[in-house]
């Protein structure tokens, strides 16, 4: 009873408290992002310590409130700080609803910060919350805490996803290179590599990123060729005062730092190749072999970043942004080089060592013009330049070994290969966002252009080369001639031209009721040209007396122009001009291949609300491809001149649904249809040959068109806090005629893309997890911890025999995982940040790990090739004194552990290299020590 009576005097209370005091209820309004609402918004009462924060859909309110006049004071991050004056009336509520929007007043302590709601991670974490379909992302926030450098590895933190080490592989749920798309701001993306169908993710640095997005499940606004995920970088812009920023850095590569480094003669420091305009027999001519001196291995970067927003009287304003940035890095790499097939081809063990020097040079653009609140226009031009030159030397030890060598099989086998690649890319954009009415208008046009070159790549073989070593000149290397391209040089060029276009009209029926129509354009064209000229030594026995001055053999006095010059050599070509001979004259293409993509796609899907707690979006995607390739190689010999087409309308159904449990927490569930068709590289049948790999394309691919795959995931939700998460996914694919990179059992051991079977799945399951383990009095993580594991099982069923038109090839087994598919990912960081006045150093220790992996798919009696489970530690040190300067530490890849790749026999495993990775295998990268400057003006 005495319960009862105090509970009664405590609702009498209350109910004479509410009848005596006001309340002020209202909603934060992001005038910036389309008038949504503006979540963890500020609000307080002036002149009290009294406040509170607006919660994920904007909504704020003071209870209890006694009767007068109050000055509310709403502020937020790069947002216009405002004041209203409210008067509280007894027994209502004041509603005061707030649109907050940038202001070049509010913006002179901010800087770049203006952007933080789409860099930070409790926006993206909000972001992903409210979306209506299945995502993750990472923003700059977040990068920059745990010193991640560019997109690629910046998605190797999503979980679900890693990275390659030594490339720019990048695999979602197990799924590689082939089943992803890459866009830029939504529009898509070519490739700058010969091998791949996306862009590498390397070249962008996290300078230009606002934040990337990885989404693994299907939506009818994605083009149908969806499997593993679509991974979407959006690019920084800027809306405030003017600002300017400048950064500099140095530091080396453990492995590097002793070390003379070397590269290709003809390049430059900052990674430019000065003579594409020139033809290739003419620089063969004037241009030398040997490498020269790379400098200090020192690493360097420097960049700088500006701003400025002008607002008009009308309500306008016009924002510019650019940024441009300079680094370069030295990496040394010793370890093995290995061609083993069913025998040992070549093998150069532990005597096998690269010295690469890459740089990336970015610069971008961008000019916002937002017309009014419900109109805007965005103009973005990105540039990068991106390098890598690699001198190899393999069996610098005088012990390589090769099966074809003719003087000697088990000593003294020796090449040395220089080569250098660059990428230049133009990316152009044009976007707009307009509202009128129930109608938004969401589109996009973009054009770009992608040079990849390798120009004059240098490859010298020896026998012999035990006797370089011996200190005695009467013994000395010969040559290795057994064909005229044993020693060569080689010239390769490829140009993507690219249109693309995406428009989206939303209807706004209702609050419960949308509707999406949606177009999508893609036209793609891309050419590619090789051409190689071959050493002929004329005497099989010329002693190289010098292994380290080949320009003194290889000299015009030395050529054999006729029989009575008396030369030591002859340039020799293989697709000769006409009327020319193939002897010490220019030559033409030796390959050649031109590819058309053109993809037309029209769209529709209806978001819609049942209640408070169901959102349905049933989709549908109609796309129709055309797709062209037409080829010329010599490796077919009569068959190498073709041309290849597949067209195909495809209806592609998709359904996504989320049912929230409560506000923190949300079920999801997707299926939907999608396709994955050929690249212009897993069709045109020419080889690309590095030193101990060869892989090429199969034309029979287009035989049966495209693999049809059904995508089921899903997922389970709970946003504890504004920067907590947990959550825990199960997702499974089925897809029908897969295809694999396979290594062909036969005397070359050359890699090429097969349909091996007629359907694969896939499941897994996912697990993140983000907790703050202290907080400070405004509820800001002091220190947090992050981690996420995806576990997969593949299984792919094989044929016996594949009899194809133009390539065969067998199994020994009736099933095998995916190529690609690790079982086991994991990613896991710590992050402390304390403050002490306007000191505010971040210290962060970041972890990744990847299982073993199949690289290739062994053929016949072929073994697998493997690549070994890699662990990665990270420690970042930032330290902001104030806000102006600040001084980053950096040391990576802690833990040093060895990239190696083998092949599974019957003898036990052999290490051997991979053709989607570096040259050497069996190695260490070093760790990398780094010190960063940056201030802000």
């Amino acid at each position: 009873m005495r319960h009862i009576l105090i509970g009664l005097a405590f609702l009498f209370t209350s109910m004479i408290s509410a009848q005596t005091t006001g309340s002020i209820a209202g909603k934060l309004i992001d005038k910036e992002y389309n008038n949504e609402p503006l979540a963890f918004g500020n609000v307080l009462l002036k002149g009290t310590t009294t406040g509170t924060t607006s919660d994920i859909d904007g909504l704020y309110g003071f209870e209890n409130l006694s009767p007068g006049s109050y000055t509310l004071v709403f502020s937020f991050i790069g947002y216009e700080t405002q004041e209203l004056d409210v008067e509280v009336v007894s027994g209502k509520v004041t509603t005061v609803n707030v649109p907050m929007g940038a202001s070049a007043a509010s913006l002179d302590e901010v800087v770049i910060t203006t952007t933080t709601r789409k860099e930070s991670e409790t926006a993206l974490l909000l972001d992903q919350k409210k979306a209506v379909a299945i995502k993750q992302s990472i923003g700059a926030e977040e990068l920059s805490r745990k010193g991640v450098s560019n997109a690629a590895a910046a998605v190797a933190k999503i979980s679900g996803v890693s990275k390659q080490e030594g490339s720019s592989n990048v695999y979602v749920r197990g799924l590689g290179d082939r089943y992803q798309n890459t866009t830029l701001n939504g529009l898509s993306l070519p490739s700058n590599d010969v091998n791949k169908k996306n862009i590498n993710l390397n070249l962008f640095s996290s300078d230009v990123i606002e934040n990337v997005s990885v989404s693994k499940a299907y939506s009818s606004k994605f083009y149908g060729d969806f499997s593993a995920g679509n991974i979407d970088i959006a690019s920084k812009d800027y809306k405030g005062n003017g600002f300017f920023e400048v950064f500099t850095g140095s530091g080396f590569n453990s492995n590097a730092a002793d070390k003379n480094f070397v590269r290709s003669e003809g390049t430059g420091y900052f990674g430019y190749y000065g003579r594409y305009e020139h033809n290739p027999f003419a620089i063969i001519l004037s241009h030398g072999i040997d490498p020269v001196d790379a400098g200090t291995p020192i690493n360097i970067v420097y960049g700088a970043s500006g701003g400025e927003s002008f607002d008009f009287n009308n309500g306008s304003r016009l924002s510019f942004f650019g940024t441009a940035s300079f680094e370069n890095n030295y990496e040394y790499r010793k370890g093995s080089a290995i061609d083993y097939t069913l025998t040992e081809k070549k093998a150069f063990v532990d005597s096998a060592e690269e010295y690469e020097y890459a740089t990336t040079t970015t610069a971008m653009a961008n000019v916002n013009y937002k017309i009014n609140s419900d109109n805007s226009v965005k103009y973005n031009s990105l540039f990068i330049n991106n390098s890598s030159d690699v001198v190899g030397y393999f069996g610098t030890d005088g012990s390589g070994r090769s099966r074809d060598a003719i003087l000697n099989t088990e000593q003294g086998f020796y090449q040395m290969n220089v080569q250098f690649d660059q990428t230049q890319m133009f990316v152009n954009q044009l976007e707009g966002q307009h509202t009128s009415g129930k109608f938004d208008l969401d589109w996009g046009l973009g054009y770009n252009v992608v040079y990849s070159k390798q120009p004059d790549r240098k490859r010298v073989t020896l026998e012999n080369y035990q006797f370089a070593l011996d200190n005695d000149p009467n013994t000395n290397p010969t040559f290795y001639s057994n064909v005229v391209f044993d020693n060569q040089r080689y010239f390769q060029n490829i140009e993507d031209e690219e249109l693309n276009s995406r428009l989206n009209l939303a209807y706004n029926i209702s609050e419960d009721i949308k509707l999406n129509f949606g177009y999508d354009g893609r036209k793609k064209e891309r050419t590619f040209d090789n051409i190689r000229y071959g050493y002929d030594i004329v005497n099989s026995n010329f002693p190289v007396t010098n292994v380290n001055d080949f320009n003194n053999i290889f000299s015009l006095e030395n050529l054999n122009i006729n029989p009575a010059s008396n030369g030591i050599y002859e340039i020799k070509v293989i697709n000769t001009v006409p009327t020319l001979s193939n002897t010490n004259r220019p030559g033409l293409p030796e390959n050649t291949y031109n590819g058309n993509l053109t993809v037309y796609a029209g769209y529709f899907d209806a978001e819609i609300k049942a209640g408070e707690k169901w959102l349905f979006v049933p989709g549908i995607r109609v796309e129709s491809l055309n797709q062209n390739i037409a080829y010329d190689v010599i490796n077919l010999g009569i068959n190498g001149e073709d041309e290849k087409n597949f067209y195909k309308n495809f209806y592609l159904p998709s359904l996504n649904i989320k049912y929230s449990l409560n506000e923190d927490q949300n079920l999801r569930f997707t299926a939907s249809q999608t396709v994955s068709i050929p690249e212009f590289k897993e069709i045109a049948p020419f080889i690309y040959e590095d030193v101990t790999t060869r892989i090429g394309g199969n034309p029979d691919l287009l035989e049966k068109g495209f693999s049809e795959i059904i995508n089921l995931d899903l997922k389970y939700e709970w946003f504890f806090s504004k920067s907590e998460l947990l959550s825990v996914a199960a997702f499974g694919k089925q897809i029908k005629n897969p295809v694999n990179l396979v290594v062909g059992a036969d005397a070359t051991g050359t890699q090429r893309y097969f349909r091996t079977g007629d359907k694969a799945t896939v499941y897994g399951f996912e697990l993140e997890l983000r907790k703050n383990l202290i907080t400070d009095k405004d509820d800001n993580a002091t220190l947090s911890f992050g981690t996420n594991a995806t576990y997969m099982h593949t299984e792919q069923d094989l044929y016996a025999q594949i009899d194809g038109e133009t390539y065969d090839v067998s199994f020994n087994k009736k099933s095998e995982e995916l190529q690609g598919a690790s079982p086991l990912l994991i990613n896991a960081d710590i992050s402390y940040s304390p403050v002490f006045g306007t000191y505010k150093p971040t210290a962060n220790i970041v972890y990744s790990y990847f299982s073993d992996r199949i690289d290739a798919l062994g053929s016949g009696q072929l073994g697998n090739v493997i690549e070994k489970s890699v662990s990665t530690l990270d420690f970042i040190w930032k330290n902001n004194f104030n806000d102006a300067f600040e001084v980053n530490f950096s040391a990576k890849n802690l833990l040093d552990p060895t990239i190696k790749y083998i092949r599974e026999t019957t003898l036990g495993d052999v290490v051997v290299n991979s053709a989607n990775g570096n040259g050497v295998s069996d190695y260490k990268r070093g760790i990398n020590v780094n010190l960063q400057l940056k201030y802000k003006f």
